[in-house]
């Protein structure tokens, strides 16, 4: 076996090779996320801390139904959940691990100075 590398989190090089179903939940998760549009939706709705279509809407310049749309597929990966109000229905983040993987994300790219990966 090899030297543990630092930039390896120890507990994925212990881990079984990846196999279906996961390699394919883990496929699809990323897939979800592999959108701008979605990306924005995520960092609006963290912003916010909970915000309703039309709020995500005016904030990421696109329009209600195409948000919409965005948020039922990431409602289906279990990423965000929604609250009735009336007639109004507002998103929150309820996956713990969106946030830090969008800063992993930013870190990777070199535009978070205070990164340490």
């Amino acid at each position: 076996m090899s030297t543990p590398s630092p930039v390896i989190p120890p507990a994925l090089a212990k881990r079984d090779l990846l196999q279906a179903p996961e390699v394919d939940e883990l496929a699809n998760l990323f897939r979800v996320l592999a959108s701008d549009t979605r990306l924005s939706i995520l960092h609006a709705i963290a912003r916010a801390g909970e915000a309703s279509v039309s709020a995500i809407a005016a904030e990421v310049g696109a329009s209600s139904q195409g948000v919409s749309n965005h948020l039922q597929r990431m409602a289906d990966q279990k990423i965000v959940a929604t609250r009735r109000d009336g007639n109004r229905i507002y998103y929150r983040l309820i996956d713990p691990c969106v946030g830090g993987l969008i800063e992993l994300g930013l870190c990777l790219l070199g535009h978070d100075p205070d990164c340490s990966v």
